[in-house]
């Protein structure tokens, strides 16, 4: 369940580094079918199978700050890639944008590997 989690996680981040790029040179392949139902469909399941990890391993958010953390730079990396790729209004701001939603990608996989927080000491 752990690699299938990771694996989703690398296909998200791929499929959004792959948006972000086509914005950049506004291509029309944005506008597909499959690309605007299969980020959500990856990220649903990539949710349900981290809650289901989260339940099994009696990973509880309040006693696992690192968990807690973790949610926050999830969501956090969600609202900047929304930013990115639906709000920011000229280049510079989607480069912005995205460096910003990598850097939570980065503290999500951080914190992954080591189980430490570094903002809820």
């Amino acid at each position: 369940m752990k690699h299938f989690h990771m694996t989703l996680a690398a296909i998200s981040v791929s499929l959004f580094s792959l948006r972000f790029l086509w914005a950049l040179v506004n291509s029309p392949k944005l506008q597909a079918k499959w690309v605007k139902i299969t980020p959500h469909i990856i990220d649903t399941l990539l949710l349900t199978i981290g809650v289901v990890m989260a339940v099994k391993y009696y990973i509880h958010p309040l006693e696992q700050l690192w968990f807690a953390e973790k949610l926050l730079a999830v969501i956090a990396y969600i609202f900047t890639g929304y930013y990115t790729l639906k709000l920011a209004r000229n280049k510079i701001m989607q480069w912005i944008g995205y460096l910003g939603a990598m850097g939570w990608v980065l503290l999500v996989v951080r914190l992954a590997m080591t189980r430490e927080p570094m903002f809820f000491l």
